[in-house]
């Protein structure tokens, strides 16, 4: 008698953890509360889907932090390199970015995710859509809420795939962590990972500037500093270089109630070009010209600028130069888990086995 796997979640973990147990023989059924799966992949793609990067493998293995220990036996097994393979062998072919980081060439998650459930199908695997599951019964079969009622399911062994508490519209609501809680399983609370951030904009400079890029960009934070790009929104910030600093800049502001960045606008420039260029005379020219004209400086950055710095400062071409290398961004808080990218938290590490399996279950 073959072993039947119930995997709940029809996120990329799920569908990953039915392939591999197809692929040794093993009958799967994947149930997904949503009317399809991958839904949040899809929207992830709109961004052009980041699928990994392909900086030295070391480096990578260094942005686990303390969990490294427990993230490097899994990469070991299958990491950025295995990953590209994959995609490759679903006939989509990667392209490695400006940044170091890999897509999908074409920028597109649908053509990825069609060719990776036609192969799951064709295979043998049966997804069954508005599917939610909402506990185990007295026997631990799994019970799950479907159009056509309570529907009861048996399983020899259960992968639980639920995602987070991003996006709830696209399935991860979190609604699984009473059900694990009452199991006696260790939860670390969900919080808003790869997120914008609050801050107190005036009026005139959100009505300005809303939407705007900002790029290039350098952001410190702590004792690191990192070259890239982000968005000025309506409360705030967010954007693929905010995101890298997300995890430390919300639990700063956790810790201490805010937490302050440091921009750098021009860099590409030393201070010392800028204290140079700015000594200029500027005659009668407007502050604003004399940055356009000496140093290139415009639009938002320029704005920011005024937004932070009293009219004084920009008469001293020293502490003006330094301001714009280091310019101080105080944040507030961090936005709502509903729109962050992803969450933080979950079932603590401590909780599960080497093999991912849960201690307690």
């Amino acid at each position: 008698m073959s072993l039947q796997v119930a995997i709940i979640g029809g996120g990329p973990a799920g569908l990953m953890a039915a392939e591999v147990l197809q692929n040794s023989g093993v009958k799967v059924s994947l149930y997904e509360a949503m009317p399809s799966p991958g839904r949040k992949f899809l929207v992830a793609g709109k961004g052009g889907l980041n699928l990994t990067h392909s900086e030295p493998y070391e480096d990578f293995l260094s942005r686990y932090g303390s969990r490294r220990p427990q993230i490097e036996p899994l990469l070991d097994v299958f990491g950025p390199k295995e990953l590209c393979a994959w995609v490759d062998k679903l006939g989509v072919e990667t392209f490695i970015g400006s940044s170091g980081r890999v897509f999908p060439k074409g920028m597109k998650t649908t053509p990825l995710l069609n060719a990776w459930l036609d192969q799951l199908k064709d295979s043998g695997l049966q997804i069954f859509i508005r599917h939610k599951w909402i506990g185990w019964g007295e026997d631990n079969s799994l019970h799950f809420e479907t159009p056509d009622g309570e529907k009861i399911v048996e399983a020899d062994a259960t992968i639980l795939a639920l995602g987070g508490g991003s996006r709830p519209e696209l399935g991860s609501d979190g609604s699984w962590i009473p059900l694990l809680i009452e199991r006696g399983v260790e939860i670390a609370p969900l919080k808003p990972s790869n997120c914008g951030f609050d801050l107190n904009w005036t009026d005139l400079f959100r009505d300005k500037f809303e939407g705007e890029p900002i790029k290039p960009v350098a952001i410190s934070f702590k004792d690191e500093r990192k070259q890239g790009e982000f968005i000025i929104t309506n409360n705030g910030i967010e954007g693929s270089l905010i995101y890298a600093f997300s995890a430390k800049i919300r639990d700063e502001i956790e810790r201490a109630g805010s937490a302050t960045i440091e921009l750098d606008l021009m860099p590409d420039w030393t201070e010392a070009l800028l204290i140079e260029k700015l000594s200029q005379p500027r005659g009668s020219r407007s502050v604003s010209s004399h940055l356009k004209r000496t140093i290139n400086l415009t639009g938002v950055k320029t704005g920011l600028l005024w937004e932070y710095l009293q009219k004084k400062d920009f008469l001293d071409p020293k502490k003006l130069a330094t301001k714009i290398k280091a310019l101080p961004l105080p944040l507030v808080s961090a936005r709502p888990i509903e729109e962050a990218i992803s969450s933080a938290g979950g079932v603590a590490f401590e909780a599960l086995t080497e093999n991912l399996m849960i201690r307690t279950l």
